[in-house]
């Protein structure tokens, strides 16, 4: 066998075989027969999941939303990739670079439940949803709708396609404690005209933690003729969902947030019908114009992180995507219920449960966010992130598996003094 097909042999497989030193399998095999809603208060269980994790003792992490950082199993893989990758060098990158990074983005897909033609990797939400706004083939006087609650990377890309294109674009309010799903379905119905291209709505608000009725916003905005673009930068690896059911057109994500992948991952998926109607962000070679891999060429980028998905991916798996959902939703509910009624404190997230899961946000009456936020880093060594604008004054607070209880307590007391 020569070196090239030695090289191709390998595939996959071989570059993402390091065995767990962790233990982490045998402490879930415990615990297989019990249901997720039982688990999720169990500390026991999610404290065997701690141990998997190295955790800065310096403060309480409660800004995951930024960058879930890899547990210590799946960071040892990728220190393995980097290693493999940088033994075989060009061998590796004119070999199997290619292939390996379709089978990642084809075990991806089955993440989302959306066949493998559909999904292609990228670097964050940003590159995705970007792509797809600077990419349309857009006419002076098209409208595109959007929320002021919406990442501003995508809004000053509908800002420059706007001063590039003529395109207009419609900012609306998503309110902070929606009474119905329609309430929130009349508000997108209500900025749609004749004109109107494009919808973008976030899958989960990133400010604020409100999951959006997703389907139903799709639903109405195709029956007047209108593509939905969904921001789901904090949903693949938090809850549980399936492309399909959301009927969307486009969709990106960031796998580094919630999927605990190394940073720089992220994922597009286009419907079928519609890859033809986006240009690259950067010009591929001659493609049939429905293959989503010609939206995907970046040049040469860090294959290590590709190949790390894959092991994010069965992480992921092993500990059970609705038993993270379950603990996600606990952790957020433990400390939200804790202060929510507390007359001084402003909870910006709905409390219906189906409206929210791991992300909550919270004000101090009185204060501005970044008081809130310089007071729990300095009186209680507490990180986290201040929001100011966007209609909202809080700190976002974003636990992980790693969290527990005790650590929420904490929180809890630093906001019920701060009212005092």
């Amino acid at each position: 066998m020569d070196k090239r097909t030695f090289l191709k042999s390998m595939g996959l497989l071989s570059l993402a075989a390091v065995p767990s030193a962790y233990g982490i399998e045998d402490w879930l095999s415990k615990y297989e027969d019990l249901p997720s809603w039982k688990l999720a208060s169990d500390e026991a269980f999610w404290e065997g999941i701690r141990g998997g994790y190295r955790l800065k003792p310096d403060y309480i992490n409660l800004e995951n939303g930024y960058y879930c950082f890899m547990p210590q199993e799946t960071l040892e893989k990728y220190i393995n990739h980097v290693r493999e990758i940088n033994l075989q060098g060009s061998w590796y990158m004119r070999t199997v670079q290619a292939d390996n990074k379709k089978k990642v983005a084809a075990k991806l897909a089955e993440v989302v439940g959306a066949p493998a033609y559909e999904v292609v990797i990228t670097r964050n939400t940003t590159e995705s949803l970007d792509m797809v706004i600077g990419g349309l083939d857009w006419k002076p006087g098209d409208e595109a709708v959007m929320a002021e609650q919406d990442y501003g990377a995508m809004i000053e890309m509908f800002k420059q396609v706007g001063r590039r294109y003529g395109v207009v674009n419609k900012i609306l309010s998503i309110p902070l404690h929606p009474k119905s799903d329609e309430e929130i379905v009349d508000l997108y119905a209500g900025a749609i005209t004749a004109k109107t291209r494009l919808l973008m709505v976030c899958h989960i608000i990133n400010v604020t933690g409100q999951i959006l009725p997703i389907q139903k916003i799709c639903d109405m905005a195709h029956r007047k003729g209108v593509l939905v673009m969904v921001d789901g930068a904090h949903a693949v690896g938090h809850f549980c969902f399936k492309m399909p059911d959301l009927h969307c057109d486009f969709y990106g994500s960031s796998l580094h947030k919630w999927l605990s992948t190394p940073l720089g991952a992220g994922l597009l998926w286009v419907k079928k019908e519609n890859i033809g109607k986006v240009w690259p962000l950067i010009a591929e070679g001659d493609r049939p114009m429905d293959d989503i891999s010609r939206l995907n060429h970046i040049g040469t980028h860090p294959a290590a992180t590709d190949l790390t998905i894959a092991d994010a991916i069965d992480f992921y798996h092993m500990v059970g995507p609705e038993r993270k959902e379950a603990r996600l939703r606990y952790l957020q509910n433990y400390w939200s219920g804790k202060v929510r009624n507390l007359a001084h404190i402003n909870l910006n997230t709905p409390a219906d449960a189906a409206r929210s899961c791991g992300i909550a946000n919270v004000g101090v009456k009185g204060m501005k966010a970044s008081e809130v936020a310089e007071m729990l880093m300095k009186k209680y060594k507490i990180f986290t992130v201040a929001i100011d604008g966007q209609n909202v004054n809080g700190c976002r607070i974003t636990p992980n598996i790693y969290t527990t209880p005790a650590d929420l307590d904490v929180l809890v007391e630093a906001l019920t003094k701060a009212g005092t």
